[in-house]
């Protein structure tokens, strides 16, 4: 596949007015204006050079979101926060407020079939005004507690005919998916919600000939365990207990309070463990809200292990991080990737970019030195032809 033509590609961002979201949006346009260097970004490396990425500074941002708090706004509250640097955001001030008449309100209440006509339209006039070639939708919105099963997910007619009929039978991040997939467009669930992880939508996505990736991205304390874990497999170290708390503030903090939300996090976090070692150990995740860390937030680990002969030993651990800046660029590398794939004529879940997520969909390994062998093969696999 030649691409000498250079294609036209939209992110559309669900939660657009979020933390996550407006530091997406600022560091593209900074990017793209020679203002900042893509450091965090994992598609800025040499194995991905001559995949056929499209460029960042080139990416077209629209979005869905309840708030009504402008780009403009946040991103000089991130500003003040320590999240964004200020020159920056005085910097693309310009180009951001031209960049908001791509959003739009999110559907009061995101689970009904006209809900999901609304998405479409949206995408199409978006992908129309800019004369779009693809659009990826990359939902960021607040965490969902996990969904009740419903023999409508199973399949794609049976879960049509009821969203035709106004049955609210789809969570928000879900119906999203649906909206995306049915106007042509991939997508990418980087929040544990579940997104497209429903068989109807796997079929979905295959009738409509469109890739999908997630889910929960892999940014901080969960990123150091994908690391930790294999050595202690490796080694024959049995880990006795693995316990982590997590404490943060902001809008995670705060929809994370809420229990179905906390739930499906943590669960989310506790997979990995059990996927490297191939058991889990005795401990809990516990994820609390510390309003004062604003969008900052800490993890503290403290792992028992046994050695030869019985030796007990431990290891702990600190991880602070601005939850933003880490998410950002793997958006932006996500986006990217989703693209190139849906122009390379991929289709159904990207098992190759698990690298990304903390629960993955497909369930390959979670330990991330097999899932930066496999990102790397994809890349390759991508480059198009001379």
């Amino acid at each position: 596949m030649s691409t000498d033509k250079q294609e036209r590609t939209g992110v559309w961002l669900v939660g657009a007015r979020g933390s996550v979201a407006t530091t997406t949006v600022v560091g593209a346009l900074a990017i793209g204006a020679g203002l900042a260097d893509a450091a965090g970004m994992v598609t800025a490396l040499e194995p991905f050079a001559a995949a056929g990425l499209p460029e960042t500074g080139g990416l077209v941002f629209g979005g869905h979101d309840i708030a009504e708090v402008s780009w403009g706004e946040k991103a000089e509250a991130l500003a003040e926060a320590g999240v964004l640097p200020g020159r920056l955001v005085q910097a693309v001030a310009g180009d951001l407020k031209d960049a908001e008449g791509d959003l739009r309100p999110a559907p009061a209440s995101g689970h009904s079939g006209r809900d999901a006509e609304r998405i479409a339209a949206d995408l199409a006039a978006f992908a129309e005004r800019h004369g779009l070639d693809r659009t990826v939708v990359v939902h960021v919105a607040s965490t969902e507690p996990a969904a009740a099963p419903d023999p409508a997910h199973q399949d794609a007619d049976a879960l049509a005919a009821r969203l035709a009929a106004g049955e609210p039978v789809l969570p928000p991040s879900s119906l999203y998916a649906w909206a995306a997939m049915a106007a042509g467009c991939s997508y990418v669930d980087f929040t544990p919600s579940t997104g497209a992880r429903l068989p109807a939508l796997a079929q979905l996505a295959e009738r409509q000939q469109v890739p999908f990736a997630g889910r929960d991205g892999k940014t901080g304390e969960t990123l150091v365990k994908s690391v930790l874990a294999p050595m202690f497999a490796f080694r024959n170290l049995k880990v006795g207990s693995w316990s982590s708390v997590n404490l943060l503030g902001g809008g995670d903090g705060a929809t994370l309070a809420e229990p179905g939300a906390n739930a499906a996090k943590t669960a989310s976090k506790t997979e990995v463990l059990r996927s490297i070692l191939g058991y889990l150990p005795e401990g809990q995740v516990r994820i609390d809200e510390v309003t004062d860390l604003g969008d900052a937030k800490t993890a503290w680990d403290l792992v028992t292990f046994t050695g030869f002969l019985g030796a007990r030993m431990r290891v702990d651990f600190t991880w602070s991080g601005i939850d933003s800046a880490l998410a950002a660029p793997l958006v932006l590398d996500l986006a990217r990737l989703t693209a190139r794939a849906h122009q390379a004529s991929r289709v159904g879940a990207l098992k190759e970019l698990a690298f990304f997520f903390k629960d993955p969909h497909g369930g390959p390994a979670h330990d991330l030195p097999s899932q930066w062998q496999r990102l790397c093969a994809f890349a390759t696999e991508l480059a198009p032809a001379a």
